[in-house]
């Protein structure tokens, strides 16, 4: 009986110890699409009245990892323009692409 409590106990452990083993934190892709796209966006030639422009960007990503942009929601028509200029068909670094997955993010630009 000794023995048997002995080997369950060992087993126990070789688990615990598999399971901690395999803790995988890894970079949230979505935050990391997020200030990569910020980046891109982060140069751009609005005037002083023209602060705080908003826009709601959906897009989805190829096989190659580029950035093609669906839609620009936004009341400012260069604001559109400039975020398909500056996204579209931009190359981002993500371990793994889920093509056709859509995204939607609020884009704010401050001149």
């Amino acid at each position: 009986m000794r023995k048997l409590s002995l080997v369950v106990v060992a087993a126990m452990l070789l688990a615990t110890g598999n399971v901690l083993a395999n803790d995988t934190i890894g970079e949230n892709p979505t935050t990391s699409l997020s200030t990569q796209i910020s980046a891109l966006l982060s140069e751009n030639n609005f005037s002083e009245e023209q602060t705080d422009l908003t826009a709601q960007v959906r897009f989805t990503l190829n096989n190659d990892g580029e950035i093609v942009v669906l839609s620009v929601s936004t009341d400012f028509e260069k604001m559109e323009s400039f975020v398909k200029n500056k996204l579209n068909y931009q190359k981002v670094n993500l371990n793994e692409v889920e093509e056709g997955k859509i995204y939607t993010i609020p884009v704010r630009v401050k001149a």
